[in-house]
């Protein structure tokens, strides 16, 4: 749909052009003030774009990404029905055992943890899963929870940027150029392994080496009982079946045709048959609404409206025109602009949630393709893009979803999280492993 069939369509007479910059913006300003819950802003948002004409409905809806939708709500389901089983907190109290409760080796084990977990699910449900047993270690260990809590910041975004799944970025990124599951593996997982390592070697001289916590406060720890945590032994063996199989499918998905939201929902509903199976109507459907109702509805919305204000921007040229912009601003130099890209993505996601900044991104560098010679020339820009949002997710704590949970459950367990103090340790910390990024994709790709 092109700016000419637009204009008559938007209310007035006015220019889509500005209608839709000003509701961006507008949008994009009131989610970074966290005054309003960023679903309702988005969803309003969205409503404006079509009720002032500058999309239809039909335009709208097809705007939305079903891919990501559907991926992100079948993988918080399967993982709201696995965490009943106790297995997170098991990991979690078998981790710090094994580090004889010294709280530098837990703070390791942890984010190791943290990081392979949110590269297998994603890192937002990943954090909601440790951040509680982290608080619940540190306090018994009465040791200062926030490097814990920002050593596994910073390994949830990492972790994430080496799968398709691990962080909203890549599954956005997947959905749009068909990237599978191995594609992220091959090129993103190599890198990001080194930036882990390297990341946790500055946690280690930052906090790690002044650590310490009195011998009758480890041997506390030492005596919790990991095997009490698994609550229910048959929904474990089902619940790691069923991600087993979609991890499977997940890898194969290119040749077996499938993609990735098909996959998870297909995972979800097979493990939702097998938690139920044998159960009265009556306890079906009680426990089908306790299921639901622990999937991340907020963010789920969140996306829609947003990929719908993208739509809006997208069909009235506002892309098509910063994309010719930054070519201008390049040159048209191919590897100038996948490097800018990279700095770009990840300082602005740093400064705001990556998820808003991706979806803008997407459309304007698909426009980009006829410059430089067709989308498969694309590739390194895509990469570059991942690398930078997912990483520079990790520069403050509104540049992640993650990192917002995070600090919401540091916050009621009475140990806030200031922004600034975040900030001074995470945005140098976030350059370091860009300019490794920036080495690799020189190195990798052009």
């Amino acid at each position: 749909m092109h700016q000419t069939e637009l204009t008559s369509q938007v209310i007035f007479g006015w220019d889509p052009f500005w209608v839709s910059t000003v509701l961006f913006m507008v949008t994009y300003l009131v989610v970074i003030s966290e005054k309003v819950n960023r679903a309702i802003i988005a969803l309003l948002g969205a409503s404006l774009m079509i009720m002032l004409g500058v999309l239809t409905q039909e335009a709208a809806i097809a705007g939305v990404d079903f891919n990501t939708i559907g991926l992100l709500t079948g993988m918080m389901v399967i993982v709201a029905i696995t965490q009943r089983s106790g297995i997170f907190q098991f990991i979690a109290i078998w981790s710090a055992k094994k580090v004889k409760a010294d709280p530098w080796g837990i703070m390791l084990m942890l984010s190791i943890v943290t990081a392979i977990f949110s590269a297998l699910l994603d890192n937002v449900t990943t954090v909601l899963l440790i951040a509680p047993i982290t608080l619940l270690i540190t306090q018994e260990l009465e040791v200062p929870p926030f490097p814990f809590l920002f050593s596994e910041i910073f390994a949830s975004n990492i972790g994430g940027a080496s799968t398709l799944i691990g962080d909203p970025p890549n599954i956005m990124i997947g959905s749009a150029v068909g990237l599978g599951f191995n594609d992220f593996v091959y090129n993103l997982a190599p890198i990001t392994i080194v930036i882990m390592l390297i990341n946790l070697g500055l946690v280690y001289l930052i906090w790690g080496r002044k650590l310490t916590a009195s011998e009758d406060k480890r041997l506390h720890v030492m005596n919790f009982n990991e095997r009490q945590a698994l609550q229910d032994i048959p929904l474990l063996k089902r619940s790691l079946l069923v991600l087993f199989l979609v991890l499977v499918l997940f890898m194969n998905a290119h040749n077996l045709h499938l993609e990735p939201a098909t996959i998870a929902m297909g995972g979800a509903a097979l493990l939702m048959l097998l938690d139920n199976f044998g159960k009265s109507a009556e306890a079906q459907s009680i426990n089908v609404d306790k299921c639901f109702k622990e999937a991340e509805w907020i963010t789920i919305f969140f996306f829609v409206g947003l990929f719908i204000i993208v739509a809006g921007v997208e069909h009235a040229g506002v892309l098509e025109l910063l994309a010719e912009k930054m070519l201008h601003m390049t040159e048209g130099d191919f590897k100038t602009t996948t490097l800018v890209i990279l700095w770009m993505s990840a300082i602005i996601s740093a400064l705001v949630d990556n998820i808003p900044f991706v979806a803008t991104m997407i459309p304007m560098i698909k426009s980009m393709a006829p410059t430089f010679g067709g989308a498969e020339m694309l590739m390194p820009i895509w990469w570059s893009l991942a690398l930078g949002a997912c990483l520079g997710g990790n520069g403050s704590l509104i540049g992640a979803s993650a990192n917002l949970i995070v600090a919401g459950y540091a916050e009621r367990a009475g140990f806030p999280i200031a922004f600034l103090k975040f900030m001074a340790y995470a945005f140098p910390l976030m350059l370091v492993s860009i300019a490794i990024s920036h080495f690799y994709i020189l190195w990798r790709f052009l």
